[in-house]
C-alpha cells in the first residue's frame, strides 16, 4: 500500500491511530459496564478518525496516484454532520445516565445517513454502471465540496451551541443540588466544547484571510492546520473522557426540567425585610415553615454528620426531612444566603477546623482530615477553606500551631 512518510502525514496518522485505539477501548468499556455514554463517544471518535484519513493519506501521495484517489474519490470518509449530534448526546449522556437515543432523536442523525447513502449509491452506479466517472465530480473530492462543508460546519456550530448551554444548566443545577459541584462540573467537558467551537469557526476566518496572497498559497496546506488542531482536541476528550470519574454523576440524572422550581434570586421579601431605598426598610413576617426547617436541617447535619458524605445530593436530604428538594433549596438560600453545595462544605470546613484541634487528628495529614470531613479533592477543599475562613489552609496551620 502507498504510503509516503512526511511530516504532514505521519503527524495525522500517529492521531488517528491513538484516536482508534481510544475508540475501541470505549466500546470495550461500554459492554463490560453497560455505559452508554462511552458508546456514543466511541463512534464520535470512528467518525473522527475517519474524517482525518483524506489528508492524511493525501499527504502520503494518494491523490497523486491510482487506484488510490479513486479510493478517495468513490469511497465518503468525511461524516462531519454526525459530529454534532453526537457530541450533544454525549453531553446529555454524561450528565444522565438513563439517556439514550430513541423515538424522534434519530431525526438529528439523519442527515449523516442521508449523505452516507447517497455518496455510495452515486458511487456504485459509476463504478459499475457508468464505469467512469460520472455523477461523481472527477476534480473534486465530494467529502469537500463546498456546499457540504458549509453545512457541515452550520451543523457543528448549532449542536455546539446546544452542548454549551446545556453544559451551563447542568453546572448550575449542581450547585443549587449536589454537595460535589467541583468534581461534577466536568472542566475538562466544558474546556473541549469551547476548543471545538474556536477549531469550527477557523474555516471561517481562513476563508475571510484567503484574498491575501500569503493565504492563498496556504490554501493546501492551510486545512492541514485544521485537521491537526481537529485530531489533537479530539485526542484530548478521548483521554480525558476515558480517565474521568464518573462515579456520583449517577445519582443526578440531569435534564434541564429539574431546574424548574428553583429560584437562587431570592427576593428580600422573601428572606423578611422588602427594601424601599437607601434608608425606607418595612419588615415583613417571616416564614416560620422555612424557619422550622432550618432548624430541623441543622440539627439532621450535627446529629447525622451527612455531610461527610462525599456524594451528598439536596435530594436525599429533602427525603430524610419529608420534604422536597425545591422547598428545601429555596430554605437553605433564604435561611443561610448559601446555596446547597456552599452549605455543606461549609460544615465540612468546620469539622476540619475543630479536628484540627483534636488530639486523636494530630498524627493525620491535613488533606487525609479534609476527605475524612467529606471533601472529594484538593482543590475544592482549599477553595472552600479560603471563602469560610478567610485564610489558606496552611496559613491557617500555622497560625494555629
Amino acid at each position: 500500500m502507498l504510503f509516503e512518510f512526511g511530516l504532514q502525514s505521519c503527524l495525522l496518522l500517529i492521531f488517528f491511530f491513538h484516536i482508534l485505539v481510544y475508540a475501541f477501548l470505549f466500546f470495550r468499556r461500554s459492554i463490560k459496564q453497560e455505559n452508554y455514554a462511552d458508546k456514543l463517544m466511541g463512534w464520535f471518535l470512528i467518525v473522527a478518525a475517519l474524517l482525518i484519513i483524506p489528508f492524511m493519506v493525501g499527504f502520503a501521495g494518494w491523490y497523486d496516484n491510482q487506484p488510490y484517489r479513486d479510493i478517495l474519490f468513490f469511497v465518503p470518509f468525511v461524516h462531519s454532520l454526525f459530529i454534532g449530534p453526537l457530541l450533544c448526546f454525549y453531553t446529555k449522556s454524561i450528565f444522565n445516565y438513563s439517556f439514550r437515543i430513541d423515538g424522534l432523536a434519530w431525526v438529528h442523525l439523519m442527515p449523516g445517513f442521508v449523505y452516507l447513502i447517497v455518496n455510495v449509491a452515486i458511487s456504485l452506479i459509476d463504478i459499475f454502471i457508468y464505469k467512469r466517472y460520472h455523477l461523481t465530480n472527477e476534480s473534486e473530492d465530494p467529502d469537500f465540496a463546498n456546499w457540504y462543508t458549509i453545512l457541515s460546519m452550520l451543523s457543528v456550530l448549532i449542536y455546539l451551541f446546544l452542548s454549551i448551554r446545556y453544559y451551563n444548566q447542568y453546572k448550575k443545577y449542581t450547585a443549587i443540588a449536589t454537595s460535589f459541584a467541583d468534581q461534577a462540573s466536568l472542566k475538562w467537558l466544558r474546556n473541549f466544547l469551547y476548543a471545538f467551537f474556536l477549531l469550527s469557526i477557523m474555516p471561517i476566518i481562513r476563508t475571510a484571510l484567503s484574498n491575501f496572497d500569503f493565504f492563498e498559497r496556504m490554501r493546501y496546506f492551510g486545512p492541514w492546520y485544521y485537521y491537526l488542531g481537529f485530531a489533537i482536541v479530539v485526542y484530548y476528550i478521548a483521554i480525558n473522557a476515558f480517565h474521568a470519574v464518573h462515579l456520583p454523576l449517577h445519582k443526578i440524572q440531569f435534564n434541564p426540567s429539574l431546574l424548574v422550581g428553583f429560584d437562587t434570586l431570592e427576593t428580600d421579601a422573601e428572606i423578611g425585610v422588602l427594601n424601599l431605598g437607601l434608608e425606607d426598610q418595612i419588615p415583613v413576617v417571616i416564614d416560620e415553615k422555612m424557619l422550622l426547617l432550618k432548624k430541623e436541617l441543622m440539627k439532621l447535619m450535627e446529629d447525622s454528620l451527612l455531610f461527610e458524605r462525599p456524594d451528598l445530593t439536596l435530594s436525599e436530604v429533602a427525603k430524610k426531612l419529608n420534604t422536597n428538594s425545591v422547598i428545601l433549596s429555596r430554605a437553605v438560600n433564604q435561611q443561610f444566603k448559601l446555596n446547597f453545595n456552599d452549605y455543606i462544605n461549609q460544615y465540612r470546613v468546620n469539622a476540619v477546623v475543630k479536628r484540627l484541634a483534636m488530639p486523636e487528628f494530630k498524627n493525620q495529614t491535613l488533606l487525609a482530615i479534609a476527605f475524612d470531613a467529606g471533601f472529594n479533592s484538593k482543590a475544592t477543599f482549599n477553595r472552600s477553606f479560603k471563602k469560610f475562613t478567610g485564610k489558606n489552609p496552611k496559613d491557617f496551620l500555622n497560625i494555629t500551631s
